[in-house]
């Protein structure tokens, strides 16, 4: 599990690489904007109920979660991050075979190699983009397939009419598709999001977190959409009793509420993404055209940025240990004008 993920400020050997500078972290995709003040507020309010235990079936938060998405509660599952969904789902189906996108999140073939599942994976082109032939690939004995939109590493996007052929082919194929929604918030483009289909069948699971949107990943909240009733309540068994805690259930509640602050941070994020790609590409690199809250880039056969980067206090992704990338592969979060001329500026002072 080692380097799986960004986001590891901890490591004692940091503070040694990045001279006692104030550390940018770029290698975790959190909001720029920081956590709501009335999330901070809700989860100190929260302290006074944290004597008892939290609510096993999260049933505030599913109420407030149903009325947000036009549901019924029945339809949502919480649980203690994206990443405990996943391995609830592994641990409650223990599918025979999965595919998978490569490269993708890498815990979706972990929780599925925990739960003795043979992975099979479609291999991206160069463009790192999931095609057509994706649809040959679900001729093969595939009980689940995972697919990240946008995708992490690269930002991309399914083209929608592809991802709708891809569910429908999934229904009649009874393979359960697993549609990680968790940076669509990002893209300013959720009208793009299958959420309406749980409605009309049971092959259909929408993973999404609050962990990115709402920059609490400390606090741990994540959310699955299902009209698979029977996969829920298998899922709701897989894991602990208490998977969401009340301080956790506290401020998704309250983030819900933050329909502006969500705005805003859309808007700023598409405002420095793009300026970052512009700068990240006349520094040289090979930039995708990704459209969450981070990029995806190559360099020109450098393979040692992210340790060039550390004495400038900037901590970004490595990777070369997502499926089919080398070491040439990085990706960054997209933060505020100031923190992207940081990293702009020490990448020119690095050679990068």
């Amino acid at each position: 599990m080692n380097g799986l993920h960004g986001g590891d400020i901890y490591d004692d050997c940091l503070k040694e690489q990045t001279e006692g500078k104030v550390l940018l972290d770029f290698s975790a995709n959190i909001n720029p904007l920081g956590m709501p003040g009335r999330v901070q507020q809700a989860v100190i309010r929260a302290l006074e109920d944290a004597v008892h235990y939290p609510d096993p079936k999260c049933r505030k938060l599913r109420r407030r979660l149903a009325r947000t998405y036009g549901l019924s509660e029945e339809f949502f599952l919480c649980g203690n991050g994206g990443a405990d969904l996943i391995y609830r789902l592994a641990y409650a189906l223990r599918p025979k075979s999965a595919l998978l996108p490569a490269p993708t999140f890498a815990e979706y073939e972990e929780a599925m190699k925990q739960g003795g599942t043979r992975c099979i994976f479609y291999e991206m082109d160069e463009g790192l983009q999931i095609r057509e032939d994706i649809l040959d690939r679900m001729e093969e004995p595939v009980n689940v397939m995972f697919l990240c939109n946008p995708n992490n590493p690269t930002g991309l996007l399914i083209p929608q009419q592809l991802l709708l052929r891809i569910l429908e082919k999934a229904v009649r194929k009874q393979i359960l598709l697993v549609l990680d929604e968790c940076f669509l918030d990002f893209t300013g483009q959720e009208e793009r999001s299958l959420i309406a289909y749980v409605k009309e069948t049971p092959y259909l699971f929408i993973l999404k977190s609050f962990t990115k949107m709402y920059a609490m990943p400390g606090i741990r909240l994540g959310y699955g959409i299902s009209g698979n009733r029977t996969l829920l309540e298998r899922m709701e068994t897989a894991g602990q009793c208490w998977g969401v805690s009340v301080l956790a259930s506290e401020a998704g509640i309250a983030a819900l509420e933050e329909t502006e602050y969500k705005e805003k941070a859309v808007r700023l994020v598409k405002e420095e993404r793009a300026w970052l790609k512009r700068e990240l590409e006349a520094c040289g690199m090979q930039v995708w055209d990704g459209q969450a809250d981070y990029l995806f880039f190559r360099t020109q056969g450098k393979w040692d940025l992210y340790e060039q980067l550390l004495p400038y206090g900037i901590l970004i992704r490595k990777c070369g240990n997502y499926r089919g990338l080398d070491r040439s592969c990085y990706r960054i979060a997209v933060k505020d004008r100031e923190a992207n001329q940081r990293l702009i500026e020490a990448l020119r002072k690095s050679g990068g």
